[in-house]
């Protein structure tokens, strides 16, 4: 039986894999309903400076879902983090054949999970980490 938390963490999940539909399918009426209307919104695509507001960040993504050579995206290993009202997905995005990490904020707007914030950008490969020890620290 699942937890009021896993409840949670697969709707915000649901609001996640919905952006990613949308996206798949040119869906403008979607996208649109995805993002929150009572707070502030940012959106910073892969290579763009950040674009602020509703009607800039929803003018963005028409752009780009009007476009006929809009990439095929979708999400996987997705990540969820809840915090109150406020959840985050980290996830990794797959463009054509370009990987992207990508962070998604939402927040619960009357009793839906929508979007604050959506932030992709490339990334190299995780690379091993090696342990400092404190004693050896300045």
């Amino acid at each position: 039986m699942p937890t009021d938390y896993e409840d949670l963490e697969a709707t915000v999940k649901s609001a996640n894999q919905e952006l990613y539909r949308a996206f798949r399918e040119q869906d403008m009426g979607a996208m649109t309903a995805l993002w929150a209307r009572e707070h502030m919104v940012a959106c910073i695509h892969p290579g763009w400076h950040v674009l602020t507001g509703r009607n800039h960040v929803l003018t963005s993504w028409r752009a780009i879902l009007e476009n006929e050579d809009s990439p095929d995206v979708t999400a996987r290993d997705e990540q969820v983090h809840i915090n109150g009202d406020t959840a985050f997905v980290i996830c990794t995005e797959r463009v054509d054949r370009t990987e992207l990490v990508a962070t998604n904020i939402f927040v619960r707007e009357n009793n839906e999970w929508l979007l604050v914030h959506h932030q992709a950008a490339p990334f190299s490969r995780r690379v091993p980490v090696v342990e400092v020890e404190e004693d050896t620290v300045n």
